[in-house]
Order: C-alpha cells, then sequence, then structure tokens
C-alpha cells in the first residue's frame, strides 16, 4: 500500500514537472501566432497590408519549418544522452530565442534588419521545440503504468493549449491594462520579457527530475543506440512506420489542430474583423472549455484504443469545417454575412489581367489593370468576391449586388463607399456579436482538437523500440506540425488572398484531413496493448 502510494506520488511528479516545463515552451513559442496582426505592422510595415499580415503568418511558420531539424539534432541526442538533459538543453535556448524577440527594435528602427533578426529568432524557438516535445512526451510514457499511457501522456498534450492559454490570458490582461494603443505600441513587447522569470522556475523544476527508467535500465545494460539516425531512417523496418506516423496519423492531427485554435482566431480577426481583444477572450474562453477534453480522449484511448478516436477526429474535422466556419461568419459579423448574401461581390475580368494580390518585396503596385485595382480594393477592405471571366482587356467590371461598377486604371472609382452601401462593414460590430454562440462553435472545433490529438503522443511512444524513440517519433511529429500544420495559416490566408473567397483557405486542412483518414484507415496499427519496455 506504502510503494502504490509513493510511486502514486512519484508519477504525479513526473507529470506535473514535464508538464509544466513543456506549457512554459508551448507559450513561448505561441505568443507569436498571437501577436501577429501586431508584429505584422511593427516588422513588415514597408509592404502593403494584406502582404505584411502574410508575411507575418510567413516568419510565425519559419519557426515551424526548422522543428523537423530540431527533431533530428535533439532526438539524436535524447537517444544517446539521454531524456532529461536533452530537454532541459531546449528550453534553455527557446526561453532566450523569445527574451530576445522582446528586445528587438521595430522596421521603423533599423528597416529590413529587423524581421531578418525576428525570423532568426523565430528559428532558434523552432529548433528548440523540435527536441521539447519528444522528450517530455517519452519521459511521461516511460513512467506511466501499463494500461494507462493514454491517460498521463495526455496531460502532456494539454500543454500545448495550455500554453496558448496562459499566452492569452497574459495578452489579454496587458491590452486591458495599458489600452490597445498603448500595446500596439510597446506593450506588446511585454510578455516576451516575461518569459525569463518563466524560465527560471521551469529549469529549477525540471533539474528536481531523474532520468526515465526505461532509458536508465538501457544504459546500464549497454543497450542504448549508438547511431539513432540511421538506425530510424536507414533501415525500412522503421523507416515504414516513420511514414505511417507521419501520412497516417500526425499530418491530419496537425492541420486539425492549427484549424482549431490558431486559423480560428486568425479568421476572427483578420477576415470577420472582429477586435483583437474580443477575439482572444472568445478563444480563451473555447479553450478552457475543451481542455478537459484532451484527458478523456487519453484516458478512453487506454479503452478502445488511439486509432479510432483520432481517425473519427479527422473524418469529422473534414464534414464540419465548412459549416462551422460559416455559422462563425453569421455569429460574429452577421452584418458581413447578410451582405454576402444580399449583395454578392465578383469581379469579371480578363483572367490575363490580373494578378496574385501578394507583394513580398513591396514593390509591386497593383494599379496598372482594372482587375488589379479592384482585388487590391476589395482585399484591403476586408469585402469577400467571386471571379468569373470575361473579355474586357485591362479594364475590369464589379457587380455589387445588381450594380455594375467599371473598373479602369485611373478611373477614380470610391468603392469602399460602394461596398459600404451594400452593407458590408468596415468592422465586426461589437454589440450584434452573438458571444454564446461563437464561443460553442470555437469550443466545437477545440473539440476536433482534443479528439485527434489527445491520444496521439501514447501512440507515437507505442509506435517505435526504446534504442531510437526519440529520434523516430520526433521526426514525423514536427514535420506534420512543424510543416502540414504550421504553415497551415500562411497558406490559408494566400488562398483567401488569391481567390477572395474567405472559405477557400479551408480547402488546405480539409485535404491533408483526408487524406490522413485513408492512409491512417488503410496502414496505421492499433498500439494502445503494446509494451515499451527497452526489451519490447
Amino acid at each position: 500500500m506504502a510503494d502504490t502510494a509513493i510511486a502514486a506520488q512519484s508519477h504525479r511528479k513526473v507529470i506535473i514537472a514535464s508538464s509544466l516545463g513543456t506549457v512554459f515552451e508551448w507559450y513561448d513559442f505561441y505568443l507569436y501566432g498571437l501577436l501577429a496582426t501586431i508584429i505584422s505592422a511593427q516588422f513588415f510595415s514597408g509592404v502593403n497590408d494584406t502582404t505584411a499580415f502574410i508575411l507575418a503568418l510567413g516568419a510565425f511558420a519559419a519557426g515551424f519549418a526548422v522543428r523537423p531539424f530540431g527533431a533530428l539534432v535533439f532526438g539524436r541526442v535524447g537517444d544517446l544522452v539521454g531524456r532529461k538533459y536533452t530537454f532541459l538543453v531546449t528550453m534553455g535556448l527557446m526561453g532566450l530565442s523569445t527574451f530576445a524577440v522582446g528586445l528587438l527594435p521595430s522596421y521603423a528602427s533599423i528597416g529590413v534588419a529587423a524581421p531578418l533578426l525576428l525570423v532568426g529568432l523565430r528559428l532558434l524557438q523552432g529548433l528548440a521545440l523540435g527536441g521539447e516535445y519528444g522528450g517530455a512526451a517519452i519521459y511521461v510514457a516511460e513512467h506511466a503504468p501499463e494500461g494507462k499511457r493514454g491517460f498521463y501522456t495526455s496531460f502532456i498534450q494539454t500543454t500545448a493549449t495550455l500554453g496558448l492559454f496562459a499566452a492569452l490570458l497574459v495578452v489579454i490582461g496587458l491590452r486591458t491594462w495599458m489600452g490597445e494603443e498603448a500595446f500596439a505600441d510597446w506593450g506588446w513587447r511585454v510578455p516576451f520579457l516575461l518569459s525569463a522569470i518563466l524560465l527560471g522556475v521551469s529549469l529549477w523544476i525540471r533539474l528536481q527530475l531523474a532520468e526515465s527508467p526505461v532509458y536508465q535500465a538501457m544504459k546500464e545494460e549497454g543497450e542504448t543506440s549508438k547511431a539513432p539516425l540511421s538506425e530510424a531512417f536507414g533501415r525500412w523496418s522503421n523507416l515504414k512506420w516513420v511514414l505511417v506516423a507521419l501520412l497516417g496519423a500526425v499530418a491530419g492531427q496537425a492541420v486539425v489542430w492549427y484549424t482549431g485554435q490558431f486559423y480560428a482566431l486568425f479568421y476572427l480577426e483578420k477576415v470577420l474583423k472582429v477586435d483583437g481583444g474580443t477575439a482572444n477572450i472568445l478563444i480563451a474562453i473555447a479553450l478552457a472549455i475543451g481542455t478537459p477534453f484532451f484527458l478523456f480522449f487519453g484516458w478512453l484511448s487506454d479503452r478502445i484504443g488511439r486509432k479510432p478516436i483520432i481517425m473519427a477526429g479527422l473524418a469529422l474535422a473534414a464534414l464540419t469545417y465548412f459549416p462551422l466556419f460559416g455559422a462563425l461568419t453569421t455569429a460574429a459579423n452577421p452584418a458581413l454575412a447578410q451582405a454576402q448574401a444580399r449583395a454578392p461581390v465578383t469581379v469579371f475580368a480578363d483572367p490575363g489581367s490580373c494578378s496574385v494580390q501578394f507583394d513580398p518585396i513591396g514593390k509591386t503596385q497593383f494599379d496598372k489593370t482594372g482587375c488589379d485595382i479592384a482585388k487590391s480594393a476589395l482585399a484591403k477592405a476586408g469585402v469577400p468576391y467571386t471571379n468569373e471571366s470575361g473579355d474586357y482587356g485591362i479594364a475590369a467590371v464589379i457587380a455589387i449586388g445588381d450594380r455594375r461598377i467599371p473598373i479602369e486604371p485611373g478611373s477614380a472609382t470610391d468603392l469602399a463607399a460602394a461596398t459600404a452601401d451594400a452593407g458590408y462593414p468596415a468592422k465586426a460590430d461589437p454589440t450584434r456579436i452573438n458571444k454564446p454562440l461563437v464561443v460553442a462553435i470555437l469550443t466545437a472545433l477545440v473539440l476536433l482538437v482534443t479528439m485527434v490529438y489527445g491520444p496521439i503522443a501514447a501512440l507515437l511512444v507505442e509506435l517505435f523500440s526504446a534504442r531510437i524513440r526519440y529520434t523516430a517519433m520526433s521526426l514525423p511529429y514536427h514535420i506534420g506540425n512543424g510543416w502540414f500544420g504550421g504553415f497551415l495559416p500562411t497558406i490559408a490566408f494566400a488562398m483567401v488572398a488569391a481567390t477572395g473567397d474567405i472559405y477557400a483557405g479551408l480547402w488546405y486542412p480539409i485535404g491533408v484531413a483526408v487524406l490522413t483518414l485513408v492512409v491512417g484507415l488503410l496502414f496505421l496499427p492499433e498500439t494502445f496493448r503494446r509494451s515499451i519496455g527497452h526489451r519490447d
């Protein structure tokens, strides 16, 4: 009885220490995403608004781009040296690079050097995160008793959302305390600078832990891998499971995660014109409601398996994204939804005269053709539109409901007035936002996240042998979440900018979710009854 109590106490310490440290890393990593709109103005102010936001999202994605390389570097170290010391190093690297973001001069101060330095720090963050997650998940799983790995590792799965939630609370608190103007001017730096305090606390907590018992046993018996990279990826018997893990589980999980928690936030702010403070609060409430379901689905996966829960989450996401985001538009900005229904906007133009509304160097002037003038004005006003081809030369015609407006280079047409007359709002009216319904829709999106993400740490740990576990599971996880997921906001908003359709960006997560569902159903094994000891 006493031994059981001591073991339970030890397990709680492992979970709490591992989870708190990982929450800190996610807090650091996601601060940038929450402040993307402000950062686009601070560091990318030399280009037009649409391009600046896409570039800011691109810098956000840069941190995700290098995560697989961090997984290779730190995964190898974790299999060679140990789980504990590896994620101590990654935590220090993350904390210092995050603190430095709060000290960076803006574009107005040092020009193009500002975004370059910002991207450099995002790359360091991405490398650190590439080594953190695998270490924490493995460390907890290798301490967990048989039959409870899904539940124990689901605490690690809450850390990404809790880190986002913590960042939201800090941002909301500062915005409320100092006001939007001061926060946008300099207050946005404070959440980054606070990471120095959190780093010290998290490192102290992690230093109290001992090495994983599975790794310690391997080390004592001389059975650790001497070449984890070649063993994990140079042998087909291991490599095939890396590919199955990526394409049959993680890629779909990643796009559902980033759609439900980040794209939804960006969609509220950038497309539906809900003010940043309100959007942050609504997302925070949904996260608070949905987060316990990570634990529920982790617990459930110990009873019915990991695979059916993940596959069900992917299928539901693919089927419900369009209706959920349509309902979100109606609930958050009813004037926009009504204007779309009453007076849809169509750009009639020669396709050859139309450019993609994206200018990465800030030199392109979208005023050479009527099509470009029309689309640029509509994008700046946040008015969704569809495209129809026609033989108009360099001219174009905009249809706003029954009204036809010819657009030619050099013409002086006030499209802002025309769209306003048709009922298209410049911003979402705070008094008309159906906040309970918005929270309900956002919570539904978060619940889909919990289904696909809650059981996946246990699944990945169980897929690979202990000798190469850190290396082998970290790479597919970070390719999936770093590339498939991390690039989602950038890709989705570029699709919206290119088409004028505010829902066009959803085709990307739906397509990846369907692909993963098919591969997973065909090739992903069920793992929840497997043992994960070093001799298994």
